[in-house]
């Protein structure tokens, strides 16, 4: 008899290592696993040599799966198979649309669980670049670059206004626009970084000043994914130049 079920499962941010114990556990026993774009394919070989794996990714501007088709695969595998993991990147439930499966499941009659992943933004601590630090940042501001309009979301605005760390997932495209609002509210020489493929071997970070977040993305090449983090604990592990075009920002 096949019980339809379906765990929606963190990845972590890349490094399979970052896995947690409970999402090695339940992706042992899985019959359908339908992974993202941020998933490391290599979590695909602990599930079972019977397990059906699809992939329904999303590239930020480039080919994604619709969620609509990915609702459906949910609704078909789980009443066919059974236990149905949706693997994520990071963690589902930050800017991952976890919380939509899960509703769709439960409202079309499939018990639905959530296995929280480590998030992207937490590796960026593997770059001496801690997300809190006392005396230094009281808090953490973490917002979408793009939201739903395609707009770069006014919380921005207010995150300044704090001396929290502001964390801007998806926000490449609008590096400019980020700036300019750095810029526009006297916060131009804040630190930031900039980490591409945090916790991989192929990772790539630099680090600059807010106002110069153009140039450092373009001039180093950095795409998707990557996190923007700005705040004053860039600068406790890091030496932070102002770029002036000549001068290469730093990397590690």
């Amino acid at each position: 008899m096949v019980i339809p079920e379906l765990y929606i499962v963190g990845a972590g941010p890349g490094d399979p290592d970052l896995l947690t114990v409970k999402a090695y556990k339940v992706l042992q026993t899985a019959d359908v696993i339908l992974y993202d774009n941020l998933a490391n394919k290599e979590l695909l070989d602990i599930a079972p040599a019977a397990c059906e794996t699809i992939y329904v990714g999303k590239q930020p501007y480039s080919h994604c799966t619709p969620q609509e088709v990915i609702h459906e695969l949910i609704q078909e595998k789980a009443f066919a198979r059974g236990r149905v993991i949706r693997l994520k990147g990071g963690d589902p439930f930050i800017f991952g649309r976890g919380f939509e499966e899960l509703l769709y499941a439960r409202e079309h009659g499939i018990p639905g669980y959530y296995i929280p992943g480590i998030s992207s933004m937490q590796a960026i601590g593997f770059e001496d670049v801690p997300l809190t630090h006392r005396g230094v940042s009281e808090g953490i501001w973490v917002l979408t670059g793009t939201k739903k309009d395609g707009t770069l979301s006014e919380d921005l605005r207010l995150a300044m206004r704090s001396n929290a760390t502001v964390v801007i997932y998806m926000g490449i495209k609008k590096v400019c626009e980020i700036a300019a609002t750095y810029v526009q509210e006297g916060h131009g020489e804040m630190p930031v970084a900039v980490i591409q493929q945090a916790s991989l071997p192929h990772r790539k970070l630099v680090v600059g000043r807010a106002k110069d977040l153009p140039d450092l993305v373009r001039d180093n090449h950095i795409t998707h994914p990557a996190l923007i983090v700005v705040g004053e604990v860039v600068a406790l592990g890091h030496s932070i130049p102002s770029f002036d075009g000549s001068q290469a920002a730093s990397w590690r």
